[in-house]
């Protein structure tokens, strides 16, 4: 299992007694990729997909993946509930040996999923700051030729 590093050792060791359920992936889902219109259907598949590979545990060996789960393990780390870890192994002909692991961030999924204060008010401006536009903006026109002939 990977190791606890630093002032992570605290923020983890109140929630490592709590279990991550479906519902609170579901929520956190909602709270993330939900706020940027990933569809509620669509998340409901992402935290059945996500409990599948994760169940119990806190954590997944990366060897298991395929690159297109990678891919949605990379995603959901951009959103803040996911992160990585490795840890290096020595072999008996001197080489190392690195295990790569995903692992759940529990603080912050559960926060998300209890509404905690601080996670409800996070807006994700990078997404919101279309929503804020004028019509006018998206029917600009130009007068420069786009002909590259």
């Amino acid at each position: 299992m990977p190791e606890i590093k630093g002032n992570e050792s605290q923020e983890v060791m109140d929630y490592r007694h709590q279990v991550v359920t479906l519902d609170d992936i579901r929520k956190a889902l909602s709270c993330t990729v939900g706020r940027k219109g990933f569809p509620d259907d669509n998340i409901n598949n992402l935290a059945d997909y996500l409990m599948n590979f994760f169940g119990y545990n806190e954590y997944v060996i990366d060897n298991v993946l395929n690159s297109e789960d990678r891919d949605v393990f990379y995603m959901l780390e951009d959103e803040g509930l996911l992160k990585t870890s490795h840890e290096e192994i020595s072999l008996l002909k001197g080489k190392m040996w690195r295990i790569h692991y995903w692992i759940l961030k529990k603080k912050d999924i559960l926060e998300y999923a209890r509404g905690t204060p601080e996670k409800a008010a996070i807006v994700d401006e990078s997404s919101s700051v279309y929503a804020n536009l004028d019509d006018e903006v998206w029917s600009h026109k130009t007068d420069v030729k786009t002909d590259l002939c």
